[in-house]
């Protein structure tokens, strides 16, 4: 969630967050190095979280992210199949598969 949303964060979570995530230091560790309480990092920490996750339930764009790809793959599969598949078939699963995406980019 961070990588789609992290930068709706401010400076100080963005930095307390990714020491946690990322650079996997302790919240004592986080806490001394940001001058705040070890309470104060944790809470810090859940609430950056939900904000995370609040966005996503809003955006989906993970979700809209992960259809996507997943319509790529199976454009990737008729491509290497393309000698295989008859002409109609073929053109058949673009159009599907083209609906498809431009529905989740709508």
């Amino acid at each position: 969630m961070y990588d789609f949303y992290g930068e709706l964060l401010t400076d100080h979570q963005k930095s307390i967050y990714e020491a946690a995530v990322y650079e996997d230091m302790s919240l004592t560790e986080i806490a001394d190095e940001h001058g705040i309480s070890k309470q104060g990092v944790h809470d810090l920490i859940k609430r950056c979280t939900k904000t995370l996750q609040g966005y996503e339930n809003r955006l989906h764009m993970i979700k809209r992210f992960e259809a996507i790809k997943q319509d790529a793959e199976f454009l990737k599969e008729l491509s290497d199949k393309a000698d295989e598949i008859s002409s109609d078939e073929l053109k058949k699963n673009l159009r599907i598969l083209s609906g498809k995406i431009i529905e989740e980019l709508t």
